[in-house]
């Protein structure tokens, strides 16, 4: 025995005995029209189980290539081992902070044991199916909104942890499952979208007056540079005026120094 209590070695009784006798007569005796039924081709993807007068006959299933298969006592299933796919309907659930969402994925699995497919559940694929709703919805009902939009390869590989722990026994292997789609109310989707602008718009407002603040102490350095130098203030001064006569040619600027200005300024302070 190997653990997985199904499988052990076949001995057959008396009865088994006549029955396989009568079947190898009748397949020597009918050759070669019996070869034409008793003898089966199983494809690369394939796998063949046979159970003889009921029992499991090879510990192994049969393939590829040719298999016989004994008349009225031999009945065989042919298992597919390539993977499938299964899109899971979608799921109306409620999320951790009570938010209603519908959640679409979708689930890749393949038949890694055949024998176990068939001898410990009646329709492996269908409970691997059903066991994926169930199991989408229990791993997303604890999860908040905020969880599941940011962290869908988590949740994705929850789910495909929990199926495959369960479905191993059933001899199904789940490859990988994905969650495609999540579908809000649109009440929720507007709040999301003004919540976001919001956020948008408070982001730029901050960028701006960090900019108007590094701006300012720009010109504050500046104007404390120029301010020990008359020279430099000069040249500021005609690069101003080159600017606005390239911009506007019809404007008449006549500087004006701002010494003269200060002197009368102070004289006329003195005379009050």
């Amino acid at each position: 025995m190997d653990g997985r209590g199904y499988r052990g070695f076949y001995t057959p009784t008396v009865v088994d005995f006549i029955a396989m006798i009568l079947a190898w007569t009748f397949l020597v005796v009918t050759f070669p029209i019996s070869a034409f039924f008793c003898i089966k081709m199983v494809k690369e993807y394939n796998r063949m189980v046979i159970f003889r007068l009921g029992r499991l006959w090879h510990d192994n299933p049969k393939g590829p290539g040719l298999v016989l298969v004994l008349p009225f006592i031999d009945v065989h299933k042919t298992v597919d081992l390539r993977v499938m796919s299964y899109d899971v309907p979608t799921q109306e659930m409620l999320t951790r902070d009570s938010v209603t969402i519908g959640v679409d994925a979708a689930v890749y699995y393949r038949t890694s044991d055949p024998i176990a497919s068939l001898s410990r559940v009646n329709d492996a694929h269908m409970s691997t199916r059903q066991l994926a709703q169930s199991s989408l919805r229990n791993v997303l009902g604890t999860r908040s909104l905020e969880e599941l939009m940011t962290d869908r390869h988590g949740i994705a590989i929850q789910v495909k942890h929990i199926l495959d722990s369960a479905t191993l026994f059933w001899g199904i292997h789940v490859e990988r499952v994905e969650i495609k789609d999540l579908k809000l109310p649109r009440d929720m989707c507007r709040a999301m979208a003004a919540e976001a602008e919001a956020q948008r718009e408070s982001d730029a407002k901050i960028v701006i007056a960090q900019g108007e603040l590094d701006a300012s102490l720009a010109y504050h350095e500046a104007a404390n540079q120029l301010a020990g130098s008359p020279t430099a203030i000069h040249l500021r001064l005609l690069q101003t005026l080159v600017r606005i006569s390239a911009i506007d040619n019809h404007t008449i600027v006549l500087p004006f120094p701002m010494e003269y200005i200060k002197k009368v300024m102070k004289k006329k302070w003195l005379q009050k």
